[in-house]
C-alpha cells in the first residue's frame, strides 16, 4: 500500500511499529517520524514545522497529543491559510502499520484517539490506513460505541477475507524466482518446486499469510539450497535433537502474543491458583481434535459453555481467555450445540501441540486431561447428580 500510494504521490508519511526494535514499539518517535515525512515532502510545511519547534524546543519531551498538534495539525492550518496548500498535489494519505506492536494498550488507544480528535477532523486533509491485529484497544475503538466506529472502514482479514488464491500465486512465483536465483542447478529446472507441493503449502498456510511468508524466508537463505530448504518445510517434524527450525520467526510470533495474553489475564485474574495457559489449552484441543476416551476408540468434543461448567470456571470465561488472542481465535456463536472455539491458523494449533516449538509456553495433552479430570470430579463431590 505504501508503495502504490507513493507511486500515485499520495503518500504524505508511512510509520511501522516493531516490537522487537526498542525504536519503534512505543509513540515516542510516532509524531516526529510523521511530521519529518511530510515536511520533506512540502517544503511550506517543513517551513511552518521547524518554527514550531524552535518556538518550543521541548516538544518531543510533550504527550503525543501535544506534539499532534504543535508539529501537523497547526502548520497545516497555517499553511492553508497563507494560502499555500495545493490540496491537488499534498501527500495526503498516511499509513501507520503494526498498531497492534506499540507497547501497552493506553498507548494504543491514545493514538487511536488522536487520529480521531485531530488527524481526522473535518479542516484537515489526511486519509488515515491503519493495519493491525485487532487486540483489545483497536477492537474497542471499531466496535458500536467506539471512537472510529462511525468514523472508519473496518476489513477484518481473518473473518470475511479468504486469501488462499493470492497466496498460491505468491508462492508460485517467489519460489519460481529463488530457483532462478539460486546456485543450485537443480532448483534452476522448472520442476524443482511441483504443484502439489504449492497445494501441499497452501493447505497448511489456513488462509494467513504469515504462514506463507515464513517459508519463503527460510527457503531464502543464501548458504543452503532452497530445494534442500523445501523438502525440509514438508516433512518436517519437531525433535529437539534437529536444527532445522524453518518456523522460528512464525514461533516467535505466536510466543510474543501469547504471552502477553497470558500476562494480561493473570494480571487481573481473581483466582490465583488459576493459570491462563491450562484452562486455553483445553479449549484447543476440545476445538482441534477433541478428547479421547481410555481405551481412544472414539472423541469427543464439548460446547464452550460444557467445557466451562467442566472446568469449575464461570460462563463467559472462554471469550475472555481468548480477548487478546482475537488475531489468532474466535469463538463461534452459530454451532447449534452451543458455542464453540475457532482457531484461524492450523500452524497456530501445531505450535501449541509442540513442546519444542512453544517451549515454555507448552501445556501437554496428559496434563490437560489430568486437569480435566480433577474438575469432573470436584463436580461430581459438590453435585452428585452432575455426573449421573
Amino acid at each position: 500500500m505504501a508503495e502504490i500510494c507513493s507511486k500515485s504521490n499520495i503518500l504524505g508519511s508511512a510509520y511501522f511499529f516493531a516490537a522487537a526494535d526498542s525504536t519503534r514499539n512505543t509513540t515516542s518517535s510516532l509524531v516526529a517520524t510523521i511530521a519529518y515525512q511530510l515536511g520533506r515532502e512540502n517544503p511550506g510545511l517543513k517551513e511552518y514545522i521547524g518554527s514550531a519547534i524552535e518556538e518550543d524546543e521541548l516538544i518531543f519531551s510533550r504527550s503525543l497529543l501535544s506534539q499532534l498538534t504543535a508539529l501537523i495539525c497547526d502548520p497545516v492550518r497555517l499553511l492553508h491559510g497563507a494560502g499555500k496548500l495545493d490540496l491537488g498535489s499534498f501527500r495526503y494519505a498516511i499509513l501507520i502499520d503494526g498498531l497492534d506492536e506499540c507497547q501497552g494498550e493506553d498507548n494504543q488507544a491514545e493514538i487511536l484517539l488522536a487520529v480521531k480528535e485531530f488527524l481526522l477532523n473535518t479542516d484537515l486533509p489526511f486519509r488515515i490506513f491503519i493495519a493491525s491485529r485487532p487486540e483489545w484497544a483497536i477492537r474497542h475503538a471499531l466496535r458500536s460505541g467506539g471512537e472510529l466506529n462511525e468514523l472508519a472502514y473496518h476489513i477484518q482479514l481473518s473473518d470475511q477475507y479468504d486469501a488462499t488464491a493470492d497466496i498460491r500465486r505468491y508462492l508460485w512465483r517467489r519460489l519460481h524466482d529463488l530457483g532462478l536465483r539460486s546456485s543450485d542447478p537443480r532448483a534452476q529446472s522448472p520442476g524443482w518446486s511441483t504443484q502439489e507441493h504449492i497445494e501441499q503449502l497452501v493447505v497448511a498456510a489456513s488462509g494467513q499469510f504469515i504462514y506463507a511468508a515464513t517459508v519463503i524466508r527460510y527457503l531464502s537463505e543464501r548458504r543452503s539450497s532452497p530445494m534442500d530448504k523445501l523438502k525440509i518445510v514438508l516433512t518436517w517434524t519437531p525433535v529437539n535433537s534437529q536444527s532445522a527450525r524453518p518456523f522460528e520467526q512464525l514461533d516467535l510470533l505466536y510466543s510474543r502474543i501469547l504471552f502477553a495474553a497470558k500476562t494480561a489475564y493473570e494480571a487481573v485474574d481473581i483466582h490465583s491458583d488459576r493459570d491462563f495457559l491450562l484452562p486455553f489449552r483445553a479449549y484447543q484441543i476440545n476445538a482441534t481434535r477433541g478428547f479421547t476416551n481410555i481405551d481412544s476408540t472414539f472423541n469427543y468434543g464439548f460446547s464452550n459453555e460444557e467445557l466451562n461448567g467442566l472446568l469449575c470456571m464461570d460462563h463467559g470465561t472462554d471469550a475472555i481467555l481468548v480477548s487478546d488472542l482475537r488475531s489468532l481465535v474466535t469463538i463461534n456463536p452459530h454451532d447449534p450445540h452451543g458455542t464453540t472455539m475457532h482457531l484461524y491458523h492450523k500452524s497456530f494449533s501445531d505450535f501449541l501441540d509442540e513442546e519444542s516449538r512453544s517451549k515454555e509456553l507448552f501445556v501437554s495433552y496428559p496434563r490437560v486431561r489430568t486437569h480435566l479430570a480433577k474438575c469432573f470430579l470436584q463436580n461430581v463431590i459438590r453435585c452428585p447428580g452432575f455426573g449421573a
